[in-house]
């Protein structure tokens, strides 16, 4: 079941984690300050100045920084300062009951893209792919565009995709509705086997990452393939892979060259350029809603992530 958090208003207090690595304090602060021109209060864990390693201090320090902010009654909304590594480290351990007990708006990307599908898949909580308050929110590269997707939590609003935003690409044809899934595609990779496993059945299957190759993105293409989760999703959403360009191998396929191989045959929309993911402008969106992807129209329209 479906369970979309209730929108928020001006004035409500929202938490702030770091589920992954540890965040730049100075952009944090920006992305921070971007959140208090909203008219929101904001209550930071003290987690978040935490490391251990590349960690943004122990598992239990994590785990236990989003369970009390799930389970805070005056917390509205939980935003995630930056991704990295790690929270597949704490999947397994979140208390899936207080989420759907206490469903708010939970906000990241990324590496964040774990711990996304596993509330949904364990809870039904809709939770929304968006850009991060340190690495994104606090930058001075941070766009209009960017900044209006947050609208999206104080309104029931329905997304609209199109062309006009960034040049669409479609790799096959057709239009399909369902529930969107997704996120980092190394993430999703990751999850093949485990507890946490992406279920992509009759899902509109989103896919964005960064820093790699063609011939990584080839051999994580191919892994969902081989799991049946390219075949049993009914669209795919292609996001941005910045950084993408060959390093190691002086030739390469190009990324175009990758997505034709895998997506071509497909008998389902497949369409790319979307400006979701590791990117300036970041079209943020909820995931968990049903959405309707068009080879057709080139659009991808997205019903509301809030009630």
């Amino acid at each position: 079941m479906i369970v979309r958090p209730q929108r928020l208003e001006q004035g409500d207090t929202i938490g702030v984690i770091a589920p992954a690595s540890p965040p730049k304090q100075e952009p944090l602060e920006k992305g921070i300050a971007f959140l208090e021109n909203l008219r929101l209060r904001v209550k930071t864990s003290p987690q978040v100045s935490k490391t251990y390693g590349y960690l943004a201090g122990t598992d239990q320090d994590r785990l236990e920084a989003l369970h009390q902010m799930f389970s805070d009654p005056s917390i509205k909304g939980i935003f995630c300062a930056c991704g990295g590594f790690g929270t597949s480290r704490i999947a397994d351990a979140v208390d899936y009951d207080l989420i759907r007990e206490n469903p708010k708006v939970f906000w990241g990307y990324s590496d964040i893209t774990y711990l996304h599908t596993a509330i949904r898949q364990k809870s039904g909580l809709v939770t929304f792919h968006g850009p991060m308050l340190s690495s994104d929110v606090g930058t001075a590269e941070f766009d209009n565009l960017s900044k209006k997707m947050f609208d999206q939590l104080f309104q029931a609003q329905v997304l609209r995709y199109t062309n006009e935003i960034s040049r669409l690409v479609a790799f096959s044809r057709g239009e399909a509705s369902g529930e969107i899934v997704g996120g980092n595609l190394s993430m999703l990779v990751n999850s093949i086997g485990g507890p946490f496993e992406i279920d992509t059945k009759d899902k509109l299957l989103l896919i964005e990452d960064i820093g790699e190759e063609p011939y990584r993105i080839d051999s994580f293409l191919s892994q969902l393939k081989m799991a049946g989760k390219l075949e049993q999703a009914a669209g795919i959403i292609v996001g941005d892979f910045s950084e993408a360009e060959p390093k190691k191998r002086e030739q390469s396929l190009t990324i175009k060259e990758v997505y034709h191989h895998y997506f071509s045959s497909l008998d389902k929309p497949v369409l790319a350029g979307f400006k979701i993911g590791h990117c300036l402008p970041h079209f943020a969106i909820p995931l968990g809603t049903k959405g309707t992807l068009s080879c057709r129209t080139k659009t991808l329209v997205i019903e509301p992530g809030v009630s």
